[in-house]
This record gives structure tokens, C-alpha cells and sequence, in this order.
């Protein structure tokens, strides 16, 4: 599993402007979507007794929570992830699920998971039997991504943070969402090993400094 730095940043309209002006001159725009431009909608896991919620919120060091997520429209290409944090470093795992996976374990049928060569959606099963681990919510954002090769360095920023109260009805696209409360725009920069110095003086912001924010925890202010 390899582990990535991370830097999260809540910045409001006006940064998002500056930073996406910045960005433009010194890397490329992500090849996904228009212009790097595209939603995300995500559906995320936790227990009866909302763990992964929990140990965001108290800044666990070392933590993981489960999710389905696609792009756009195209629920033809869905992707089970897992994201890890220990120290402050992240890595994600990810395996793609086809559309029927998914309306089965929407519904309760969890026997596919446990078949077959997919090792992290039987150890999505192990957990959903032993913790109680069950879809909770959606969450669905617009983001704009940029790239930059030395460094393997990516940056995003999402904005429109949207939730669905609980609901889990992940492939209806028009389902009802509402604005998460205070919203804001996230800025997130991960690399690996080192962090170019054209990027870190395009992202910096003054009186900016990192931030905890977590798009799954602000969309459960509403239960």
C-alpha cells in the first residue's frame, strides 16, 4: 500500500478564483471532464454506531472508511474504494464494480462480494458482518483537478458540496440533495515524496493553513 502526503484547505470563492488562475499557468488540467471539470458523486459506509464519522471527527491517527463512487453521468464505470489515513499520510485502494453489483448490494445481497478474485470487496463483506458496516449516505460535489508530473503531484477543488440525507439511492441521479451547511470550497494537494515549489507557491494562500474538513462528516450535520 503506498501512502501519499496530503494538505486539505477551506478556502472561500475568491481563493477559488485566485488559485484556479494560478494552477492554469503551471499545471495541466485533469484529462477527466471538461477542462478538468467534472462531478463526483460518492456513497459512503459506516457502522450503526457511525465509526468512520467518529473517528474523523476525533482525529483517530490511524483510520479507513469504504465507498462507491462514480463521475458524471456514467454509472457504467463505478469504483468500490478504500481510503486509509495514518499519520497523516493517505493511500487508497480501488476496484471497479459493475452497475449490478452494486443494485445487489443496495438491496441486501452481499454473496457476490465474497466471490471470485475481489479482495477488497470480500474485505468490505468481512466488515459489513462484523461491524455492521452499511451504505449512509451520498455525498456529490463539482471539482476541478489539475495535474503535475514531477512529484506526481494532484490538485482539486470542490465546490457545490451536496448531500442526500441519508439516502442511499446512489444510481437515481435525480434524487433530492441539499447544500451541506456552511459550504465551502476544499482545496486538497497530494504528492508523493516531495512537493515542487511552482505548486506550493500556486496553492498558497495567505493566512491559510490546513485544515481537518471532511465532505462525508459535513454531510451528516443533518443525521
Amino acid at each position: 500500500m503506498d501512502f501519499r502526503h496530503e494538505w486539505k484547505h477551506e478556502i472561500n470563492a475568491s481563493d477559488f478564483i485566485t488559485i484556479s488562475q494560478r494552477l492554469k499557468a503551471a499545471a495541466k488540467p485533469d484529462v477527466h471532464g471538461e477542462d478538468g471539470a467534472y462531478r463526483v458523486r460518492s456513497l459512503y459506509f459506516d457502522t450503526p454506531g457511525d465509526k468512520a464519522l467518529r473517528e474523523k471527527v476525533d482525529g483517530v491517527n490511524r483510520r479507513e472508511k469504504f465507498r462507491l463512487r462514480y463521475y458524471g453521468n456514467d454509472i457504467s464505470y463505478i469504483r468500490l474504494e478504500k481510503k486509509s489515513k495514518w499519520n497523516g499520510l493517505c493511500s487508497k485502494e480501488l476496484m471497479r464494480v459493475s452497475k449490478e453489483d452494486v443494485e445487489r448490494l443496495l438491496k441486501g445481497e452481499y454473496q457476490w462480494m465474497k466471490e471470485g478474485e475481489k479482495p477488497l470487496a470480500a474485505e468490505l463483506y468481512s466488515k459489513m458482518m462484523s461491524q455492521g458496516l452499511r451504505p449512509k449516505t451520498i455525498v456529490e460535489y463539482d471539482r476541478k483537478a489539475y495535474t503535475y508530473g514531477p512529484g506526481n503531484v494532484r490538485v482539486t477543488l470542490d465546490y457545490h458540496i451536496r448531500t442526500g440525507m441519508l439516502r442511499t439511492d446512489f444510481l437515481n441521479q435525480h434524487s433530492v440533495l441539499i447544500p451541506v451547511k456552511n459550504p465551502a470550497v476544499i482545496l486538497e494537494v497530494k504528492w508523493d515524496a516531495f512537493l515542487p515549489e511552482i505548486i506550493r507557491d500556486a496553492v498558497q494562500l495567505k493566512g491559510c493553513s490546513s485544515c481537518a474538513f471532511s465532505k462525508y462528516a459535513a454531510s451528516r450535520v443533518y443525521g
